[in-house]
């Protein structure tokens, strides 16, 4: 079976798909200028209809990233264009931009990329493809200090801008291979780790050390976000949802109402929050994320991300970034 095939129906299994993908290349000698992924992004002339996994805002700008490196910018929400240089044809999984010009992307073959250009233009930091270890999930706290997740535990930390990394370690014993999925930070500083099993990890201390915290069930937990209010969110595998109201100490479950696999959250203008999934599911709360109702705007196909633009919900999916009318507010 061709494993690319995944693709249209799990968001993760792109990620894990590609990996597999990979030829299996010798590491020893095989230099990285000759690792296929690890040459520059083709432009294409169907670039806006390439997986997007991750987006951002730099500044006014989204900034969204996915497969075969594309990296899509648009300064108004609703067209998009590559942009001018991406050194790497790797799957990018993660985007986060400290301002308008300052920002990070990460994504398969450990490559870490930066701009500073408000995404233009992009340098390679790391890269590490004789490893075959794909980067889930990246986040900096400021300007120096950053974070990257990926499979089996694996993470790994930077203190001087991604110019060199240092393995960390998050759970040790018979966990300690969990898979890491996402990074995120709340409101107090904070950091998060959404993982298998339904564990969130939390840290108080920058990453130093990490606390283990179940909530309650057993399937991956894909995204995480901080809220305007202080409370989080955290989302997966066939619908679970999960809030915490005490900095991620605890976690109560949310009813979504739906059994497709969760993806995306962000928080518009006017405090509704949006949750997106597989199968164009669309969820929206006016309480901060306690209760949730169905959207009755259809999307199409595998959502995997959403940013707040304004008072709608940019979407962006397995075939590129979408359109759509915003939830009608009430």
């Amino acid at each position: 079976m061709n494993i690319a095939r995944t693709l249209a129906t799990l968001v993760i299994a792109l990620t894990m798909a590609a990996w597999l993908a990979v030829p299996a290349l010798s590491a020893q000698g095989a230099a990285a200028a000759d690792w296929p992924s690890l040459q520059p992004a083709r432009r294409l002339p169907n670039a806006t209809s390439a997986p997007m996994l991750a987006a951002a805002r730099a500044g006014s700008r989204v900034v969204a990233v996915g497969d075969h490196g594309v990296v899509l910018l648009s300064d108004d929400g609703a067209h998009f264009r590559q942009a001018q240089s991406v050194p790497v044809r790797s799957l990018l999984t993660s985007v986060q931009f400290l301002d308008a010009q300052r920002g990070y992307a990460a994504g398969h073959d450990g490559v870490v990329l930066a701009t500073r250009d408000g995404g233009e233009t992009w340098t390679l930091l790391r890269s590490a493809p004789a490893t075959e270890q794909p980067i889930l999930a990246l986040h900096f706290d400021d300007a120096e200090h950053g974070i990257a997740v990926g499979l089996y535990g694996w993470a790994v930390e930077t203190h001087d801008g991604g110019r060199s990394w240092t393995a960390l370690q998050v759970e040790s014993g018979e966990n300690s291979d969990r898979h890491l999925l996402h990074i995120f930070a709340s409101g107090h500083g904070t950091l998060f780790i959404a993982g298998e099993g339904g564990i969130v990890y939390r840290s108080a201390d920058r990453g130093r050390s990490w606390q283990a915290v179940a909530t309650g069930n057993k399937g991956s937990l894909w995204h995480g976000r901080a809220l305007a209010d202080g409370s989080l969110l955290v989302c997966g595998m066939r619908g679970h949802l999960y809030r915490s109201a005490d900095d991620g100490r605890s976690w109560q479950r949310v009813e979504a109402n739906t059994s497709q696999s969760l993806t995306g959250i962000t928080e518009l203008a006017d405090g509704r929050v949006i949750v997106v999934g597989l199968a164009g599911t669309l969820l929206e709360s006016r309480d901060a994320g306690r209760t949730f109702t169905t959207s009755p705007n259809a999307a199409s196909g595998d959502l995997t991300t959403v940013l707040a633009d304004g008072l709608a919900p940019l979407l962006l999916s397995m075939t590129g970034p979408q359109q759509r009318a915003s939830p009608a507010a009430r």
